[in-house]
């Protein structure tokens, strides 16, 4: 049998330093929201593939269908010899993305190769070369959407020259003081002192950014970009690639706000743990790239097809988008009783249905971000059985990306060890503040 510690010295020899680990436990199985370790230990997992596992593991359609497009073939390449299964996962996407009109979908593989593409769609069909993107904003890895991204270390540190005609602005923080007013302000300013609106193909905003700390964008400032974008003749992109496919309790993020973007960047939990992302925009906008611009090697692969159409089946049968709505309401319930008790750390409880955000502070009047002690608390929530992950320019959130296929019984029994983990880190830090005469 392996070993944690063994497979651990293994990585550290074969793997470079630059591909992270935060958690030397190494799994062995999965099913639902609960993950083994090679060594047999159980873990609830609240971390779900950071956001890929909205279905949780080994969840038995999604096991089926993978087996069954296995059985006929995994690969051809659908721009020499296509597929049914793309076909049926485009028509269904189409049907449920509102985007102002009748909708196009290009499947991919990653989703910052959706969002790439839906810049390239974006410039194509506006003829203009501008972006504009948001501080906090995450949308990948590769070096267009690392310009992109509004953080530093660890995605951009030492990656430069990152690719020109990318502009930021801020995003609205309300606990923090930054305004839905300031924020559209400022982008007047980027108008008048970056770049000519005449120029810019594209807005990409997540409605809820992710890495950003599960910041909500407001309804009001999604509807002020909305009506710059009208004004003029700019495409507004929708980064969900980790707020879609209902967890927040709507299909997708933004259709919380009550507008309709014209581009809808998604992966993710789309594919139920499978490689595949999507770009479904308005048709006129899709059809602007000439034949051969869009697709790639593993672009749409049938296997992932096959699961992304089951997790669709399974997001149906189990009404899994009100089931975001409830784990939403009793995890914040929680989180809230917990922040009763440690309101001088526990800044603020935010989200959108089950993708709740709880971010840590080192006392109540400064707000300054607390990034050592969230990551104290996710360590021991992750000796107690728990498995969580950080999130926030200063890692100081603690976010959620659970299955929203996970029973109330494992909620309550995730919130007990939060409970008891912030206990422990809050005891233990006191200790150490106090002196050894004292404690004699």
């Amino acid at each position: 049998m392996f070993s944690n510690a063994a497979l651990d010295d293994r990585r550290k020899a074969a793997l470079p330093v630059g591909v992270s680990c935060a958690n030397p436990i190494y799994a062995d199985r999965g099913q639902n929201a609960e993950l083994w370790d090679v060594e047999g230990r159980r873990y609830i997992d609240l971390v779900g593939g950071v956001g890929a596992l909205a279905v949780g593991h080994c969840h038995p359609k999604i096991v089926g269908a993978v087996q069954a497009q296995l059985g006929k073939f995994s690969h051809t390449f659908f721009g020499t010899i296509p597929y049914e299964g793309y076909i049926t996962l485009a028509e269904r996407l189409n049907e449920r993305c509102k985007v102002g009109g009748r909708a196009k979908t290009l499947l991919v593989t990653t989703g910052a190769e959706a969002i790439e593409n839906a810049v390239k769609i974006a410039r194509a069909y506006t003829k203009r070369h501008g972006i504009i993107v948001f501080g906090g904003a995450f949308h990948g890895r590769t070096l267009l959407t690392m310009a992109m991204t509004g953080k530093v270390t660890p995605y951009k540190h030492s990656f430069g020259p990152f690719p020109g005609g990318i502009y930021r602005a801020p995003f609205p923080d309300l606990y923090r003081g930054i305004d839905v007013e300031h924020c559209l302000s400022a982008l007047d300013t980027v108008f008048e002192t970056e770049i000519e609106p005449s120029a810019v193909a594209a807005f990409v905003i997540e409605p809820l950014q992710g890495e950003g700390g599960f910041i909500p964008a407001p309804a009001e400032f999604m509807e002020g970009i909305r009506r710059l974008c009208d004004r003029h003749g700019i495409v507004l992109v929708v980064d969900e690639v980790q707020s879609g496919f209902g967890r927040t309790g709507c299909l997708f993020a933004v259709e919380h706000t009550g507008i309709e973007p014209d581009l809808i960047a998604m992966g993710k939990g789309l594919g139920a743990g499978l490689p595949i992302s999507a770009v479904v925009g308005k048709a006129e906008m899709m059809d602007s790239v000439k034949v051969g611009g869009l697709g790639g090697t593993y672009a749409g692969n049938p296997l992932a097809c096959a699961a992304a159409l089951a997790a669709i089946d399974v997001l149906d049968e189990e009404n899994l988008l009100a089931r975001a709505r409830e784990i939403g309401a009793r995890f914040t319930a929680g989180f809230q009783r917990i922040q009763k008790k440690h309101r001088s750390i526990i800044g603020d409880i935010r989200g959108l249905g089950a993708m709740i955000g709880v971010e840590f502070v080192k006392d109540e009047e400064t707000r300054k971000p607390a990034r050592s002690l969230t990551a104290k608390v996710i360590k021991e929530a992750a000796d107690r059985g728990l498995l969580l992950v950080s999130a926030g320019r200063h890692f100081n959130v603690i976010r959620l990306l659970l299955p929203l296929t996970l029973s109330d019984a494992i909620i309550d029994e995730a919130l007990s060890i939060v409970e008891d983990s912030i206990d422990a880190v809050v005891d233990g830090d006191l200790a150490l503040q106090t002196p050894a005469a004292a404690q004699a």
